[in-house]
């Protein structure tokens, strides 16, 4: 049995802070000097350092110091074998997937080729303080299962599936229903709640899927209730259009996988840009969860995500954030940050009335504001409740998973640690309020070089040079 601990400043939340309007500190949980005790992986004992520190005397400290120590952060929607097209330029969603990301996706059938994706793919994850995804593979069976061997060797937590499409991509890159059931029920077996993978039903989006491949979805969802689903929706106003003249007795996207059962705990959409009042509000009866991909809604040109309306007391939407690699021209989710506060921003212009008076919504438009608390619960615990893994991962409550990152707030650009000193003096954050405006100008202004460290499960995965 391994037993460690660790002595640092943290900061992690116990509540959604959206719930805290004027009072966010009352969802976060911030010690200038605390102690992280880990065994085997899971976090045995969290607290002050000096009310913990005689109970551990007999173990070795490592002692982490001038930096903000946070969960590990959680991707909730990218695409393991679109790692090297990273930033292809110049096309929306349609016709880019048919220029770059088809071609690329379909040498994943090479294992050779995908094992080295995979190396890859991981190492810039844990660069960039990720230690859990939801991912989209290829319709290659050899593509999720190098994604899932990595994973393993690494140790870290992943919710992935074969990526299903049988409609509006090249011959050489479709898979049929009877082929997709086939490998999902044979990954099903091998992989699901082995180690740390969990597998998720992975119809890639309705554009792509006849009506036979979505009966297929339900059939291994009704087989085996426990399984995640993950798709796309209602990314891209061309791509709508394209779906609703495929399934043409559903009046909106959603209704869609609502037809065939999808729709529930587990279920997540990704980017949901132009999603209806209707449909929020469906989603949010149902349990389910809208991923918020700013980074690749802002590069394809999909769209301002209504995280205001999302964020909706009446109907709250279970929500993840996510890079949406490649679509998403980066890796990092504290560049997901960056772009959600800039659309957040933009969104609260367009309701606080000063464009068209008539159509103020202050409440809505305060919600799209994305705090530092509201921005960090969000890829940290939040994600984990909107993905259902909360009980494993999300924040350093005794009994979940030690997965962990270690941010230094006078990373980046030269002139930031001049900028920092002017938010806390020498011997870093000392309240929870100077901890916040730290975290804002690292998702702002530092970025993923702002990652120092990064620990799975207890053990140091990435430290930067």
């Amino acid at each position: 049995m391994s037993t460690k601990a660790i002595r640092g400043t943290f900061l992690d939340f116990i509540d959604d802070p959206w719930k805290h309007v004027g009072d966010e500190h009352a969802a976060t949980r911030f010690l200038v000097d605390g102690l992280l005790v880990i065994e085997d992986g899971i976090i045995k004992d969290f607290g002050p350092y000096d009310a913990l520190a005689d109970r551990w005397a007999e173990l070795e400290v490592t002692e982490i110091r001038d930096r903000i120590i946070v969960p590990g952060f959680i991707d909730g929607h990218i695409h393991f074998p679109q790692t090297r097209v990273l930033g292809a330029y110049g096309e929306q969603l349609l016709p880019w997937l048919q220029k770059w990301v088809f071609p690329e996706e379909r040498k994943y059938a090479d294992r050779e080729y995908a094992q080295a994706g995979a190396v890859r793919f991981f190492d810039n994850l844990l660069a960039s303080g990720t230690t859990t995804i939801q991912a989209f593979t290829s319709s290659a069976p050899v593509c999720t299962e190098e994604l899932f061997e990595e994973a393993s060797r690494r140790n870290m937590r992943v919710i992935a599936g074969i990526t299903a499409i049988d409609k509006n991509a090249p011959d050489w890159f479709t898979i049929s229903p009877e082929e997709f059931y086939a490998a999902a029920t044979e990954q099903i077996e091998r992989y699901h709640g082995k180690g740390r993978n969990l597998y998720a039903i992975t119809p890639r989006f309705a554009f792509g899927a006849t009506k036979e491949l979505l009966e297929t979805c339900r059939r291994l969802k009704q087989e085996n209730p426990d399984l995640w689903v993950h798709t796309h929706i209602s990314e891209n106003p061309a791509e709508i259009r394209g779906v609703l003249a495929i399934h043409d007795d559903c009046t909106d996207y959603l209704g869609m996988y609502e037809k065939y059962d999808l729709v529930g705990p587990k279920f997540t959409g990704g980017h949901g840009v132009w999603l209806s009042n209707d449909e929020f509000r469906r989603i949010s009866d149902k349990g389910a969860a809208v991923t918020f991909c700013p980074c690749s809604n802002l590069y394809l040109g999909s769209g301002l995500f209504r995280l205001g309306r999302a964020t909706d007391p009446e109907h709250r939407v279970k929500l993840t954030f996510g890079t949406d690699m490649g679509g998403g021209n980066r890796f990092s989710m504290l560049n997901v940050l960056e772009d959600a506060y800039k659309v957040g921003m933009l969104n609260n212009t367009i309701l606080d009335g000063s464009i068209v008076p008539s159509e103020q919504d202050l409440a809505e438009s305060e919600r799209n504001k994305l705090s530092p608390f509201r921005a960090f619960w969000s890829i940290t615990q939040g994600g984990a409740e909107a993905l259902y893994i909360d009980e494993y991962v999300g924040n350093f409550d005794i009994g979940k998973e030690a997965d962990f990152v270690a941010l230094d707030w006078t990373a980046g650009p030269p002139a930031n640690a001049w900028h920092a000193s002017l938010l806390v003096e020498e011997g870093g954050p000392q309240t929870v309020e100077q901890a916040g405006e730290l975290l804002f100008s690292i998702m702002m202004v530092s970025d993923e070089r702002a990652v120092d460290e990064t620990w799975v499960a207890g053990e140091r995965l990435y430290k930067k040079a």
